[in-house]
């Protein structure tokens, strides 16, 4: 049973008990049931804005989770953030900003001067003592210290 049909079955009880409308205490219960007749109203039509703005959160909920997929799934599909390092220029003194992929094509065109840009790993060393064993088999030889799964032969 809804609040506004409480009302009505409430005022029909009053209505039922054929009092006399001149009294007090009648005016009185008549502008009761009158106040709750218009608060059931007030509540249900409360009730149905409630619902309608629950549906459309709903919807813009799913919207916004395609929106997500469609913007988030581009980065994750390696799981991983891509490194960049910066690099300067020798000519021109930019400082640019590449990738890894990029670094490990070999070179460049900067983009400020134009300049070619080459990059040599052959020479680097490491600092530390990881790297001591890198001509062992076991270790993938590019100075690192990393170990491989399979030697390299």
């Amino acid at each position: 049973m809804t609040l506004t049909e409480k009302t009505a079955y409430i005022k029909g009880l009053v209505e039922g008990l054929e009092l006399n409308a001149d009294e007090k205490e009648v005016k009185v219960i008549n502008a009761i049931i009158g106040l709750l007749d218009d608060m059931a109203l007030t509540v249900s039509d409360l009730e149905e804005s409630m619902n309608d703005m629950g549906n459309q959160l709903d919807e813009v909920d799913e919207d916004l989770y395609y929106l997500e997929q469609d913007f988030y799934d581009e980065d994750e599909d390696d799981g991983e953030d891509e490194e960049y390092y910066e690099v300067t220029c020798p000519t021109c003194n930019e400082t640019i900003c590449v990738s890894e992929d990029v670094l490990l094509k070999g070179g460049i065109q900067c983009p400020n001067c134009g300049e070619s840009l080459e990059f040599d790993f052959d020479d680097l060393e490491c600092d530390c003592d990881c790297c001591s064993d890198a001509d062992d088999e076991d270790y993938c030889g590019c100075g690192c210290g990393e170990q491989v799964e399979e030697p390299i032969k």
